[in-house]
C-alpha cells in the first residue's frame, strides 16, 4: 500500500482523497489544512505533522502563488511531489522552480488530460502510426497549459523552442453553465476567445482555440485534430490512406454502458477503432467520468514510480514547457505580435 499526502483543501484538492478511497493499492494518510475539519481523511495543522505519516508523496493541489515554495521545501526535505498545473504562475516563477528542484528527479506535474479515455485512445492510435507521422494538432475544449499539453503529446514534440501568433476576439455568448450548475437568470455576454498558432522548430504545428468558460459551457463544441503524413484524425473519426488507391473512413467508438436496456449501469467500458481496442477502462464498475479515471490514472503512476515499478508520470520539465507555451500566446495575443520560446534550462 503506497501512501500520500495532500497539501490544500479547494475543489482539486477533493478529487485526489476522494478518488484514493476507491484504490486499492493507495490510501490517503491525511491532509494539511489550517483551517478545515470534518474532512474524511486525517488533518494535519502543518507540514511536519503531515510528514511523521510518511507519504511516500505529497500532492500539492495549492494556489499558483504558494505552489513553488512549497514544491522546494518538500524537495528540500527529500519528498516526491506532484504538483498541481502549473507548478508557478509566470516566466520568472518557472526559471526560479526550476532553478530550484529541477535537478532533484522529485518533482511530477499532475497533467491529467492525456489519461482521459477518449484522449489516450485518440493517442493510443497516433502512435501506432495509423494516420502516419503526425504534423499538426488542433486543440478547441480546454485552455492553456492543458491545450499545450495535448498538442505537444500528441504531435510527439519535445521541449524546443517555438513562435506563437495569436489574436484574442470578443463576442456575445449565452453562458447558461458554470461550475457551480445553471445560470439563473442566464446571460448572453460578451465572451473572450483566443485562437494561436505554435510553429514548433523542426517541424510541427498546433492551433489553440479557446473561448471564456468552454469548459462548462456546453453550448461549445469540443474539436480535436491531429492531421498526419497519410491522414487525419477529426474527433470519432479517422480518414486515411489504408493501401495504394485506397482512402478509408473508420469510427472511433466508445462503449459506454447503461444506456436503455443495458442493465450494467452507467460505465465507460472501452473504445475501439474497427476491432482493436485502444483504451480499456482500467476501473471498470465505479462509475467514474472521465476526469475522474484521469485523475485517478494519474495517481496510479505517480504511486508505480515513487516504488520504482514505473515510468515518470509527467516530469517538472514537461509541465513547465507547457506553461511557458501557454504563456506565449498570452503575450502574442495581448500584444499582437510573434511570441519567441527561447531556449531554457529545461529545454531538450
Amino acid at each position: 500500500m503506497t501512501g500520500f499526502a495532500i497539501v490544500g483543501t479547494g475543489w482539486r484538492a477533493e478529487f485526489f482523497w476522494r478518488l484514493a478511497v476507491e484504490l486499492d493499492d493507495l490510501d490517503c494518510v491525511g491532509v494539511v489544512s489550517r483551517g478545515k475539519d470534518g474532512l474524511p481523511v486525517p488533518v494535519f495543522r502543518t507540514l511536519d505533522e503531515c510528514l511523521t505519516a510518511k507519504p511516500s508523496f505529497v500532492v500539492t493541489a495549492t494556489p499558483w502563488s504558494v505552489t513553488p515554495g512549497l514544491v522546494a521545501e518538500l524537495v528540500e526535505r527529500g519528498v516526491p511531489v506532484l504538483a498541481e498545473t502549473p507548478p508557478a504562475p509566470d516566466l520568472a516563477g518557472l526559471r526560479e522552480l526550476w532553478a530550484r528542484v529541477g535537478a532533484s528527479g522529485l518533482v511530477q506535474v499532475a497533467e491529467q488530460y492525456t489519461r482521459m479515455p477518449a484522449h489516450a485512445a485518440r493517442l493510443a492510435l497516433v502512435r501506432k502510426g495509423i494516420i502516419g507521422e503526425p504534423t499538426r494538432v488542433d486543440v478547441s475544449s480546454t485552455h492553456q497549459y492543458h491545450a499545450v499539453s495535448l498538442i505537444r503529446t500528441l504531435l510527439g514534440i519535445g521541449r524546443g523552442q517555438a513562435d506563437v501568433r495569436a489574436v484574442r476576439t470578443i463576442a456575445r455568448l449565452a453562458d447558461p453553465l458554470s461550475r457551480a450548475g445553471w445560470a439563473e437568470p442566464m446571460e448572453v455576454k460578451d465572451a473572450a476567445t483566443v485562437i494561436a498558432t505554435i510553429e514548433f522548430d523542426g517541424g510541427g504545428l498546433g492551433l489553440y482555440d479557446f473561448t471564456d468558460n468552454q469548459w462548462h459551457n456546453q453550448l461549445l463544441m469540443r474539436r480535436l485534430l491531429v492531421r498526419g503524413t497519410l491522414g487525419e484524425l477529426r474527433d470519432n473519426e479517422v480518414v486515411r490512406l489504408a493501401a495504394p488507391k485506397t482512402i478509408a473512413r473508420t469510427e472511433i467508438v466508445r462503449r459506454q454502458t447503461g444506456y436503455d436496456l443495458d442493465l450494467d449501469g452507467f460505465d465507460t467500458d472501452h473504445i475501439t477503432f474497427g476491432d482493436e481496442v485502444l483504451y480499456r477502462n482500467p476501473f471498470q464498475g465505479k462509475r467514474w467520468n472521465d476526469e475522474e479515471i484521469a485523475i485517478a490514472t494519474l495517481l496510479l503512476d505517480m504511486a508505480a514510480w515513487v516504488r520504482d515499478d514505473g515510468p515518470e508520470p509527467y516530469p517538472l520539465a514537461e509541465g513547465i514547457q507547457d506553461h511557458r507555451i501557454a504563456l506565449a500566446i498570452e503575450e502574442a495575443a495581448n500584444t499582437g505580435l510573434v511570441s519567441r520560446v527561447n531556449p531554457e534550462p529545461w529545454h531538450d
